[in-house]
């Protein structure tokens, strides 16, 4: 059994490239055709350019971060810890970076 499906000559070059291609496949209701359509990735949009960060301190378990329009906080922990540590720890996290927020405010407005 052989089943054709339409893709695009876009979709033909990542293929021969060896990449993977993400999208969704239908058939056609007027030509029955099967008909390939890849997702539009932003990475690989023209002129797309990923948001750059400017770290603002490290945390003991994570780091806080700003971009143009977001702060940004990461913390992570070990399961092993248990519950009550880990969520010590959060709050600790925490306290560090709003103390790393008002230094910087206060640095900026002097």
């Amino acid at each position: 059994m052989t089943i054709k499906i339409e893709i695009t000559e876009e979709v033909y070059a990542r293929l021969k490239k060896g990449e993977f291609v993400q999208g969704s496949l239908h058939l056609d209701k007027v030509t029955k055709v099967k008909v390939f359509n890849d997702y539009v990735m932003k990475s690989r949009m023209p002129g797309y350019v990923p948001p750059s960060y400017k770290l603002i301190a490290e945390l003991d378990n994570g780091w806080l971060k700003e971009s143009a329009t977001k702060i940004i906080r990461r913390e992570s922990f070990p399961k092993r810890l248990g519950t009550a540590r880990i969520m010590s720890l959060m709050d600790a996290g925490n306290k560090q970076a709003k103390d790393a927020m008002i230094d910087r405010e206060i640095i900026n407005n002097q």
